[in-house]
Parts: C-alpha cells; sequence; structure tokens
C-alpha cells in the first residue's frame, strides 16, 4: 500500500494512514509495525481509530518490517530515489501499489 500525505507532521501522516488503512479487509487490519520517527507520534489516535495494534521496530533492526523494506525497494522502479512524488494522486499510488 502506497498512502499520498498532505505533509510530513504527525497529523497528516496519521490521517492519510487512517483513510487508506479503512478500506483494507479486516483480516489484514490487526497490526502495523512503524519506524521511530517524530511524523508517526501520534500513533495512539491511530490506533483509536482503526483498532489496529501499533508496534515501532527495534533501532537498526530493518528485518522487523520486511514488507515495507520491500515495498520501498519495488517502488523505486517507478519512483527513483528523491522523485517528488506529490504530484500523484492516490489513484496513481493505487496504480502502483497494484
Amino acid at each position: 500500500m502506497l498512502v499520498q500525505v498532505d505533509g510530513k507532521d504527525t497529523g497528516s501522516v496519521v490521517s492519510a494512514l487512517c483513510r487508506e488503512v479503512g478500506q483494507l479487509p479486516g483480516e489484514l487490519k490487526k497490526s502495523l509495525t512503524w519506524n521511530r520517527g517524530g511524523e508517526l507520534g501520534n500513533h495512539k489516535a491511530f490506533t483509536v481509530a482503526t483498532d489496529m495494534q501499533v508496534y515501532f521496530r527495534d533501532p537498526q533492526s530493518y528485518w522487523q518490517r520486511g514488507s515495507n523494506e520491500n515495498t520501498n525497494r519495488l517502488s523505486r522502479q517507478y519512483f527513483p530515489k528523491k522523485t517528488d512524488i506529490s504530484g500523484y494522486s492516490q489513484k496513481q499510488l493505487n496504480v502502483v501499489a497494484q
């Protein structure tokens, strides 16, 4: 899943994730493992809004978020590093994710 966010602040990130995660089937909404960045600081609001448990990976333990790292690698085929994706719509991101 690729999610378009309006900004890197915690409010924008949590709001966008809530919007998109809400469309997932129930069996995929059990838990989410996040980085330790400040933009994800309002994880409690995300849990309340989505009823998903949030976990944080240990520092320097990228394998704890394997599907995320794999998705990032695969998305580089469409969006090389430092590509400004702010001009892409959520619909376009969904096509890439598919």
